[in-house]
């Protein structure tokens, strides 16, 4: 057994778990803790013989009979006891542990600590490998702090789990500051560390300062491995960095790190993101050199960016020919390329592959189902998701509240809010209990149609449910009244939100910033602008968009070109985008500022933004006054950019030629609207 550290008090700032009290339990007949105590003798002699391997065989046989509290107590009253109660305890809580017992092991724990003891280094990793893999993350950080202020030793196995657990409840900082204090008590960092921080960084889209992990772990000459690579490759794709994702697969290549199957998916999912589907199957030919075969996972990854790119044929084509070569597709595989099939509102071929899916035995499940009742939905064949629904049960599927749900959505999104009422009756019928998301789509529904005494209504009903509404119910309620100029009531919902202990999230304080400006009160958006920094949530461009358009609207444009480009420098890692230009090109051609227009039309460009009709509109509408030889050349530009003049556009041109008296500029414009079919008013009106 390993060496037992020193008895310690136990610390203030962690209280340990309610132990079960052995003398309030019910009382054992006198046999059964005569034969405990005999088995427990036995199980003392064999610690003390050192088989160590047989006593916790006997220890297994005893836990499910006894309680923690008892076998403890029950050892502790053996006389005369030896000094081997430690070794007992560890062998106790080792035996909790590795039986996926978590809770009785920290128990265990606590007893050991509660007599002002320690157990060995070995048992305490043990404990927090087990609650590691129970995800008591929380658990597990509280028992190694106790630890650590008590000044008990710690290995790197201590440390790397506690850092786990910090990574695994997002709080990055707290992973590298147990990973400093590593470091200052002389404990080398192995790869365990550096993978689960590398991982952590890339969760987070922070792939460069993953890279530099690697690159420490390089220099102090502990090879990154495969976790390490594939970590970076993921963060690289997911950011949409696919270049920098294939320099990690050649540094793989170069440091001898040999790729897997998760390797070639990553790669694969990264160009299908990105709708480079001609180099897939460049990434497949090297899967297969390595000896890999394209598993489900890999087809599912396939579909989903045929789907992305429209290419639905090649999706079923693949299908095909995978079903030829006698791989299986399980369910979540045939649901993707459905989901496709859906989302592209080829419900024929969806039809066509559901029967196939039949022929091949897949099992229909009702996540395939419920894709087809949503593609109907979408595609307005309510008739045809009505029997959808009335199958399922005839496919040996259950309806589940996703069914009922996609239903009730459908209605909502059409305004027909008697009919969607009517499927929450049926849904209620089939013993189904509307769940948040249920009332969550009503009330949006409601709000759609300015039925507000109905939206709170609904907001009663989930109380009386039992149900409590979250950010998504409150953010339906909000935007509702926003959208329709009733802020005073948005704000209420906010305040009951918060007294609920709800926090708003960004896109509830956009609301109500865009109710704010709509109604041309730019204090009052900025009143909320403040007050979700001040509550520590990070403004978006969205955020600086809506303000910066309510700043242009009221014609304070210098003041909104100013915001967008301070934005950089509040560190929020934000940059303009087309939105941000396009409001502060409107704002300055209201204003009649020619040539600041120019100016944010070229900064535009140079960012590496690509115009919009958008753009244009206002920058014709304030060229075409004094600057005709200007507006040809944007005309021409539009052309090249394949932006279609439509019919705002040719007014406007229009409009312009006849002020300056250009009238053959302006007939010439109207015959060529006509030619391309646009509707325009005529020349006299």
């Amino acid at each position: 057994m390993a060496t037992h550290l020193r008895p310690l008090l136990p610390s203030k700032s962690f209280s340990f778990p309610l132990l079960k009290s052995f003398c309030t339990s019910s009382t054992p007949d006198t046999t059964t803790q005569t034969h405990l105590l005999e088995e427990l003798r036995n199980i003392r002699i064999l610690i003390q013989q050192k088989r160590t391997e047989t006593a916790n065989k006997r220890l297994k046989l005893l836990i499910p009979h006894h309680s923690v509290s008892e076998l403890f107590a029950s050892f502790s009253q053996l006389s005369p006891l030896p000094d081997i109660k430690p070794d007992f305890s560890d062998a106790l809580l080792t035996v909790y542990a590795k039986a996926k017992l978590p809770n009785e092991a920290a128990e265990m724990y606590s007893l050991v600590r509660r007599d002002g003891a320690f157990t060995s280094l070995s048992a305490f990793n043990v404990l927090l490998q087990s609650l590691v893999d129970s995800n008591q993350f929380d658990r597990t950080l509280g028992i190694f702090a106790e630890a650590m202020d008590c000044g008990v030793w710690m290995d790197k196995f201590s440390y790397g789990k506690a850092i786990q657990s910090a990574v695994k409840l997002g709080d990055l900082e707290k992973g590298f500051e147990l990973m400093d204090v590593m470091k200052k008590r002389g404990i080398r960092a192995n790869g365990f560390v550096y993978n689960v921080l590398i991982g952590g960084l890339c969760r987070e889209r922070r792939v460069r300062d993953a890279e530099n992990l690697v690159d420490e772990m390089s220099q102090l000459n502990i090879s990154p491995n495969r976790v390490a690579y594939n970590s970076l490759i993921e963060g690289y794709c997911k950011v949409g960095d696919i270049e920098k994702a294939f320099d990690m697969r050649e540094r793989m290549k170069c440091d001898n790190v040999e790729p897997n199957l998760t390797t070639f998916n990553t790669l694969l999912g990264g160009l299908c993101r990105v709708g480079r589907m001609g180099e897939a199957e460049t990434i497949l030919d090297d899967m297969r050199a390595h000896g890999f075969v394209p598993n489900g996972f890999t087809y599912s990854i396939l579909f989903d960016g045929h789907s992305r790119s429209g290419d639905l044929g090649a999706s079923m084509a693949l299908y095909e020919a995978a079903v030829e070569k006698g791989l299986k597709m399980n369910e979540y595989t045939c649901s993707i390329l459905m989901n496709g099939l859906c989302e592209g509102g080829r419900m024929e071929r969806a039809e066509e592959f559901l029967s196939k899916l039949k022929e091949h035995g897949t099992v229909i499940t009702v996540v395939i189902l419920n894709t087809m009742i949503k593609g109907y939905c979408k595609v307005g064949n309510v008739d045809k998701a009505v029997l959808a629904v009335d199958g399922l049960e005839r496919e040996g599927a259950t309806p589940s509240c996703v069914t009922y749900d996609t239903m009730i959505n459908h209605f909502c999104e059409l305004g027909r809010m008697e009919e969607a009422h009517e499927w929450v009756g049926r849904m209620k019928a089939k013993g189904l209990s509307p769940v948040v998301q249920t009332f969550n789509i009503l009330i949006d529904g409601y709000g759609r149609v300015c039925q507000f005494e109905k939206c709170l209504q609904i907001l009663d009903e989930m109380e009386t449910d039992g149900l409590k509404p979250n950010v998504v119910t409150y953010g339906s309620l909000i935007n509702s009244f926003c959208k329709n100029g009733r802020i005073l009531e948005a704000e209420v919902m906010l305040k009951d939100m918060l007294k609920r202990g709800i926090l708003p999230n960004v896109q509830i304080y956009n609301m109500l910033i865009s109710g704010h400006c709509m109604g041309g009160n730019i204090e009052n958006a900025y009143k909320f602008f403040h007050e979700m920094s001040r509550n520590g949530v990070s403004p978006t461009i969205v955020t600086y968009n809506v303000l910066i358009n309510g700043l242009c609207k009221i014609g304070k444009a210098p003041e909104a070109e100013e915001l967008a480009f301070t934005i950089a420098n509040n560190g929020l890692s934000l940059i303009p985008d087309v939105i941000t230009f396009n409001s502060l090109i409107s704002g300055f051609s209201d204003t009649g500022n020619a040539d600041k227009c120019l100016e944010l039309f070229e900064r535009m460009k140079e960012s590496g933004l690509k115009p919009t009709l958008r753009t244009y509109y206002p920058l014709i509408s304030v060229l075409k006054k004094e600057r005709l030889d200007l507006v040809e050349k944007i005309v021409a530009e539009m052309s090249q950019l394949e932006l279609a003049p439509d019919q705002m556009t040719y007014n406007n041109l229009i409009g312009g030629g006849l002020q300056n008296g250009n009238g053959r500029m302006g007939f010439a414009l109207y015959i060529t609207a006509k030619i391309y079919r646009i509707g325009l008013v005529t020349i006299g009106q």
